[in-house]
Formats: C-alpha cells, structure tokens, sequence
C-alpha cells in the first residue's frame, strides 16, 4: 500500500507518493521477524527532493536505544487486527496509533458510510483498554458525558454516578450533533484528564483519548465545534471514499458473511494494551529532535500565521502538537530521532483544524489543505 496521491477533496499533490516497504494491513506479524516497517506517512508525505537529501538529524547522542522491535511489533499487530474489518483506510489506522503514542484526540471527518464507527470500534477490540461509545444528539446533556451527583435515598447522601467519559477510548460518534454546552464538557476531560464535580476533581484512566467522528456535509442541525475545542485535538483525520479495488474488497467480505456488529466473528483479537502503550510513550519521549528540526516546525507555524489566505494561524499548542507526532511517526519508522521529512509528513493532519480562512479567500476556492501545501513548498528545509 503506497500514500495516496490524492488528498481528501481530490486535488493531485504537488509531489509525486511514497514508496513504501510497509507490509499489508492483513499480514501476520513475527515475533522474530526483522525491523517491523508500520506503514508509511498518514497523508501528504512528499518525497525528499536533493535540496532535503542532506536535511537529515544525526541519531544524536551514542546512548539513544533504537525503538523496541517488540513495541513496534504489538502496533503493528493493531493495524492488522483492524484490518480485519475496515478495508482502505490504512493511513487513518496510522494516524490513530500517532495519537494513541501521543496520548491525544482524534477528529474523524468524513462522508456517512466510509467506516468511521467502524473503524473505532475495530480499534478499541484489538487493545485491551476500555471502551465506551456516546451518540452525540441534541438533547444530550453534559451530566449524561461526565456523570453527575445522584441522591441515595437509603443513605440521604449525594453519590457521584461516573459517565462513560470514564473509559481509556472514548467514541464521542457525530460530536457536532450536539450543543455547546455539552461539547465543552469535554474540554477539561480532553486537556486536564480529569472531571470536576460539584467542586471535586475526579482524575480519568490512562490512558484516556477522545476520538470524535462528524459528517463534513450535513449542515442542518449541526452546531461546529468553537476553535477552542478544535485546537484541543491532536490530528483531524479526513477519511476519503475507498477507490474501486477497496470497495469491491468490502462487498466481497459483506458478501462471504462479513457482520460489522460481529467483530468477534470476523476474527479480531486483543493485541495489545495499557502495558505496552505506555512503554511505547516513554521511549516516544526519549526520541531525538535537533534544533534545526524544532526551529523548522516553529517556522512552519509561524508561516501560517503571515498567511494572507488565513485569518487564524497555528498556535503555540499547535506546534508542540506537531513536535509530538514527529517524534511518534520516527519511533514508528524506526528512528531514535526526527528528521524534516517526519515533520512534513504530518503538517496536515497536525495542522489541518488549527487555521481557519478568509471569508474572501474561501470564496475564491482556497483551502486549508492548499495552504498548508504552500507553506510547505516556501519555508526553507534545514540542511
């Protein structure tokens, strides 16, 4: 499987894909096998023209250890059980174990129909970790996320009853269908890991990551989420349309009985849980970032923010977002440090939510994709 060369709103990237030596989806992995490759770039990964051959980090000091193959193995065992059921959407398994690495959230966008609920849930029965699911709906109310105070007449005491924002992955499915109000109760969940009740702090599993789904097409009876709430996600994962080949695969595997409630029947297993994600986070932390490489991402940033196309740039929060998610795709690939491709590689779904256009300029056709495709063609690659 090779990166698209296509983004989300089908525009051909400027830069020809990625060849990838990344194994299938479905492929079994070994526990003795050689350096397990997880897969290539989520999305818009450009190759490394000659200008950027030499833009390369040494692996910096001589006492980094390279990435645990074992660790790496376990995740790739993920990709593989999810696999199992989701069909074509390989570059968002990917950006899931980024931010899963990260301990962030995730926005899923896309059409009804492209397995984004699928995806999750396929997601949560390959980790032992605990799952829970919300349908976001207009009447929902924020006691009905973070759990409220529930009087007990038998003791004529108040009793806090948790919600299911107590969980280690949590399914917030069509979060814009839901008011303001009870989209920021999961402002404190999402940035402090914790609920405050009635005055009383109530700390959240770990790990605990939000990954919220919307439909970026149906308007009527939506409320967007405010920019404050947006920035609070780690990536924006746009899910495309599978191309011919995928959806023949999934009638196929409808066809010969495929059940998506049935997961269990389709073969998907636990493998992998809290123990090796959190010895996978820890050596994330320990991977190497030079100073060229942090003095990049910031430029990059900073670029958006002198953008005439761009009312809003990216933030300080976002560049440490982006600082986060180069460092897991290089622990991904193998690498003990992040270089400027790792960085370029995810701009966009590190980025994407983080700007927001000109009236003017939307209506001359600008995107958000289309600028942050400028800003990586003009900001100059360490060398």
């Amino acid at each position: 499987m090779t990166t698209p060369d296509e983004n989300p709103q089908g525009t051909p990237h400027a830069a020809a894909p990625v060849e990838s030596t990344a194994p299938p989806a479905t492929a079994a992995v070994e526990t003795a096998a050689p350096p397990v490759e997880i897969a290539e770039p989520p999305e818009h990964a450009e190759p490394a023209g000659p200008a950027e051959a030499t833009a390369r980090v040494s692996p910096g000091s001589p006492g980094v250890a390279a990435p645990s193959l074992e660790l790496r193995g376990a995740l790739a065992g993920v990709r593989t059980e999810v696999g199992k059921a989701v069909v074509g959407q390989d570059s968002a398994v990917t950006s899931l174990l980024i931010a899963l690495l990260c301990s962030g959230h995730v926005l899923l966008e896309g059409v009804p129909g492209v397995a984004k609920t699928l995806l999750v849930r396929t997601l949560g029965a390959s980790l032992d970790l605990s799952t829970k699911r919300v349908q976001f709906t207009p009447d929902l109310m924020p006691g009905d996320v973070t759990g409220s105070l529930v009087y007990d007449a038998r003791t004529a005491e108040f009793s806090f009853r948790e919600g299911p924002v107590f969980t280690n992955l949590l399914l917030a499915d069509e979060i814009n269908r839901t008011p303001p109000k009870t989209q920021a109760s999961l402002l404190e969940a999402m940035e402090e890991r914790q609920v405050s009740v009635d005055g009383t702090p109530r700390p959240l599993p770990d790990p605990f990551v939000v990954i919220a789904t919307q439909n970026p097409v149906e308007h009527e009876g939506t409320y967007p989420l405010p920019e404050a709430q947006l920035d609070r996600f780690l990536l924006k994962v746009v899910l495309p349309v599978p191309d011919r080949d995928h959806e023949i695969e999934v009638l196929a595997r409808h066809a010969a009985g495929f059940d998506p409630r049935d997961l269990a029947a389709a073969g998907v297993r636990s493998v992998a849980g809290a123990e090796q994600l959190a010895a996978a986070r820890a050596e994330v932390r320990r991977v190497q970032v030079a100073p060229e490489v942090l003095g990049y991402a910031v430029d990059l940033c900073r670029a958006t923010r002198r953008s005439p196309s761009l009312s809003l740039g990216v933030s300080p929060r976002g560049a440490t977002a982006l600082l986060a998610t180069s460092r897991a795709w290089a622990w991904l690939s193998g690498r003990s440090y992040v270089t400027p491709d790792d960085v370029k590689a995810l701009a966009h779904p590190t980025l994407r939510h983080r700007v927001q256009l000109r009236p003017e300029a939307e209506l001359e056709g600008v995107t958000a994709e289309s600028v942050l495709t400028t800003v990586l063609a003009t900001v100059p690659v360490p060398r």
